[in-house]
């Protein structure tokens, strides 16, 4: 973890409802980040369920990257990429993630864990 203030630092119950409000608070990011810091809350709310307490960080990590971090309680439950065909509903997030991110992971810790990626700088107005 960097110590560079958070430009985002939201903490808030994931649900279907959060995901306009997150894009809300994001509004002076870039598409890319808004987009996969709610996938991110998203597959929150697919896998964990409605009200799963969550908290959000967008931040620049000093190395030309900007890092999306979304962190819940549930330290087993660990995303997995799969391969979504055309006619599945669901299974794209991580794709989408994936190809957007310069890289993202996932930290467990005993308390939950922290699924992030990290995306190249975005530039200061």
């Amino acid at each position: 973890m960097t110590d560079h203030p958070a430009a985002l630092d939201l903490d808030l119950l994931a649900t279907a409802r959060s995901v306009p409000e997150i894009r809300q608070r994001l509004r002076a990011h870039r598409y890319e980040v808004r987009l996969c810091a709610t996938e991110l809350v998203t597959n929150v709310v697919d896998h964990l369920g409605e009200g799963t307490p969550v908290s959000v960080r967008v931040y620049a990590t000093g190395d030309d990257r900007t890092r999306v971090e979304v962190t819940d309680p549930d330290p087993r439950a660990l995303p997995v990429l799969l391969h979504a065909t055309l006619t599945d509903e669901c299974g794209r997030g991580l794709t989408l993630i994936g190809a957007l991110a310069l890289r993202w992971g996932v930290e467990q810790g005993e308390r939950g864990k922290t699924v992030w990626c990290e995306l190249p700088a975005e530039e200061s107005p």
